[in-house]
């Protein structure tokens, strides 16, 4: 394997590339219009514009990516992660045009990424599953039924959905048929496929995934697990590895049924098996990602695993160097998200350009971006600017080095989720581990921010008051005063949550 097209952009893609180079492997990067000037454009060997900015008449077109592939003698292609990456027509279409594709078999992807057929095929493995109904469910009056027997509250979910759409919560009888309508057709707008089932919903779970890595001579190992329950809208945006709360033998049992799950599929290279956990530490299979996560830099920290290198070494027809006794964990390691987004205003993605972009530095600390100072953050695509990650000896030292991260961390021009980070570490529920996939309902508000901010600025105030008028009074004093007469209950009593 010779040289490889990266199917993506940004971070994912230099992420790629720079574990690509390292093995001696020439990289061909595609991009839109508007990602003329991207970092992962200038890092690759080659370089091909496939269309304007709309992730439909780029990105998606997977005609137009195999179409540079052969005219450049591409060996193959990795698609990251999102667009085409999950998309089973493109990996068959990657194959039938001779090149390789550096993930599982279209197969795999087809069965994994619709959850009826996933749970089907885990089941013949008895992977504990949520109670809920066997199939996509066919009208209202057998949702009642069904609903009736599992008990109320259920969860209403899209067959082919993702990232919370066509997912509703129904506490009684009388939403049931609204629910579902809502759902159905939430579903046919994202995915085209408004096939709907029911689950009980687990009240207080923890949203809990396993790497899995599997070669093409059945060898399938599990690289443990990474705690995901911080999320926004159902999408994560703090996660770490391993997860504070399972013990050495619920740890194994996870991990020994996630590689069920992928034997299920017969399942080749990098993915991810997740899984709902209660507060009693049983555990119901959710689905299958059958590609690179956003999140797996927590799990290179904690193994010392190149996962994309393993990716590559698989693709090629390599058999795993490891075995599962082979692997071990060694310290602790904890991602943040960092979105162009305002916390302040529902997580709504913000656009503008890069005033200021300086990155963090120091002992554990490491940031996956693709972007720079002065860049213009497009409205196109998915608005995640980098990934800030704290690796330490034990959890404690890996939320204080992600903590310093983040304060060193400087962006302006556009608003950002840093200081929301910050607040979620900080929490004693967060630093505690007693927190669910309902954190950012029951502690997050977007005044706790705007409170901590003013506080800043007051001090700033004042210090510079002391310094201009040259008076000998500490500013100590009245900076502490300042931070005392704080506008919320969570400013102050911040210093509880160091």
């Amino acid at each position: 394997m010779n040289k490889i097209l990266v199917a993506n952009r940004g971070e994912i893609a230099l992420r790629i590339m720079r574990s690509a180079r390292e093995m001696g492997i020439k990289t061909v990067a595609v991009f839109s219009e508007a990602d003329r000037n991207s970092p992962h454009v200038r890092y690759a060997d080659e370089a091909v514009c496939i269309g304007p900015p709309s992730s439909k008449e780029s990105y998606l077109r997977g005609d137009k990516i195999i179409e540079v592939a052969k005219l450049l003698d591409v060996d193959a292609i990795h698609p990251g992660y999102g667009f085409l990456s999950e998309n089973a027509a493109f990996a068959k279409l990657v194959e039938e045009n001779g090149i390789t594709f550096i993930g599982p078999t279209p197969e795999a992807i087809e069965v994994m990424g619709s959850k009826l057929a996933a749970k089907e095929a885990a089941k013949k493995f008895d992977i504990p599953m949520v109670p809920g109904s066997e199939g996509a469910i066919k009208n209202i009056d057998e949702a009642r039924k069904l609903a009736a027997v599992t008990g109320y509250p259920i969860l209403i979910k899209a067959s082919a959905g993702g990232g919370g759409k066509g997912m509703r919560v129904v506490n009684m009888a009388e939403e049931l048929e609204e629910q579902i309508q809502r759902a159905q057709s939430e579903a046919i707008n994202a995915f085209g496929d408004g096939s709907v089932f029911i689950e009980k919903y687990v009240g207080s779970p923890k949203h809990i995934e396993v790497q899995i890595l599997g070669d093409n001579y059945g060898n399938i190992v599990y690289l443990f697990e990474r705690e995901c329950s911080v999320q926004r809208r159902h999408q994560k945006v703090v996660e770490e590895a391993p997860s504070s709360c399972l013990t050495p033998e619920k740890r194994k049992a996870i991990g020994e049924a996630a590689v069920k799950v992928g034997k299920s599929c017969a399942y080749i290279g990098a993915g991810t098996v997740e899984f709902l956990v209660d507060e009693e530490l049983n555990f119901y299979f959710l689905e299958m990602n059958t590609r690179l996560q956003v999140e797996h830099p927590v799990t290179e920290m904690i193994t010392g695993i190149d996962l994309v290198k393993e990716q590559i070494k698989v693709a090629r027809g390599e058999k795993l160097s490891f075995t599962q006794e082979d692997l071990q964990m060694r310290g602790h390691a904890v991602e943040l998200r960092v979105y162009a987004e305002d916390p302040m205003n529902n997580f709504l993605p913000d656009i503008g350009k890069l005033l200021q972009y300086k990155k963090p530095e120091g002992p554990g600390v490491r940031v996956d971006d693709g972007y720079e100072e002065g860049m213009e953050i497009p409205i196109y695509y998915d608005p995640m600017l980098a990934k800030l990650i704290g690796y330490g000896k034990d959890r404690t030292e890996a939320i204080a080095r992600l903590v310093r991260a983040i304060e060193d961390y400087r962006i302006e021009g556009v608003k950002n989720t840093l200081a929301f980070g910050k607040f979620v570490l900080l929490h004693p529920d967060f630093v505690s581990g007693k927190f669910d996939t309902h954190f950012v309902a029951k502690h997050f508000k977007p005044e706790y921010l705007k409170a901590e901010k003013e506080d800043e600025l007051e001090i700033a105030a004042l210090i510079g008051a002391h310094i201009f008028e040259n008076k000998t009074e500490s500013v100590t004093a009245k900076a502490a005063v300042a931070t005392k007469a704080g506008r919320s209950n969570w400013v102050k009593n911040r210093s509880s949550y160091r």
